[in-house]
């Protein structure tokens, strides 16, 4: 989807609709809000992916809502709803062709990705009658939710969760290089290698066709430049469990910004935090 496996477009788009239906995600649906998400990191309204909501779209949400939003496990769960319904304040589905996420040139593209996804999910009907409920369960629905989880806990930690409060930007204040920059490197230890080093976020912002297999020794190269603007991920060991604790304390803290402002920064509601305590 970052167009860094390939310079064949072609080839792209072939293997990432094999890879993508098979954990049901519409290939061109997610890689189009992916590429929106890169180009607008860190602008307030505009970013596509775990990114803030304003005061008055957080005080519209119902109280449950707004509870099970940032009380673990349910925050690492959204990523299928988000494929069909966005985040709250946005419209629209990764699945429909006439989107506000998608130009109409990019609608053929939309339904291709759709019959995909609908092909597979006919497959996985096929085999739950075959194989049974319970075995498919087993094999493909337990994996899959373990790999949404793991998927939307690395994906906020790349853009939450640090000690000090980083910046969202809106209007003249946000630029594609400010909003690269408040991005996080991690250390998942063991799992760097399983999952092609992503943990090196910094540089994938700032240069999303870097192939991962490039993307440590960039970093190492960009070190230098971005001086201070760099922040250290805390080393892991073996297993990334200090990332338990980033994670649930930035779920308590960060929960609305400021709907005026240029440059804001994450509010917490004091009402969430005494329910969850």
């Amino acid at each position: 989807g970052h167009g860094s496996f390939s310079n064949d477009p072609k080839l792209n788009s072939v293997v990432g609709h094999l890879l993508h239906s098979s954990i049901l995600v519409p290939y061109h649906g997610w890689r189009i809000s992916h590429r929106t998400h890169h180009q607008n990191h860190g602008h307030v309204e505009n970013d596509e992916s775990w990114h803030p909501l304003s005061e008055k779209i957080y005080r519209s949400l119902d109280t449950l809502t707004r509870t099970l939003r940032f009380i673990l496990p349910f925050p690492m769960l959204a990523f299928p709803f988000y494929l069909w319904n966005r985040s709250p304040g946005k419209s629209g589905s990764h699945f429909d062709p006439s989107s506000d996420l998608f130009v109409p040139t990019e609608r053929k593209d939309v339904i291709t990705s759709t019959l995909s996804w609908t092909a597979m999910a006919a497959i996985l009907v096929g085999l739950g009658f075959t194989m049974g409920p319970m075995q498919l369960l087993k094999l493909y629905g337990i994996p899959y939710w373990i790999f949404v989880m793991w998927l939307d806990g690395v994906t906020y930690l790349h853009h939450h969760g640090h000690e000090e409060k980083l910046p969202w930007y809106r209007g003249k204040e946000w630029s594609y290089l400010r909003g690269g920059l408040t991005t996080l490197d991690r250390d998942y230890g063991w799992i760097n290698n399983i999952h092609h080093d992503i943990g090196t976020h910094v540089i994938h912002h700032l240069f999303p066709q870097i192939p991962h297999y490039h993307l440590v020794e960039a970093t190492e190269a960009a070190r230098p430049v971005l001086g201070k603007y760099y922040r250290e991920p805390e080393q892991s060991g073996p297993l990334p469990f200090h990332l338990v604790g980033s994670l649930m304390r930035s779920l308590k803290k960060d929960h609305y910004v400021s709907d005026t402002g240029d440059v804001v920064y994450y509010q917490t509601d004091p009402e969430l935090k005494k329910n969850d305590s």
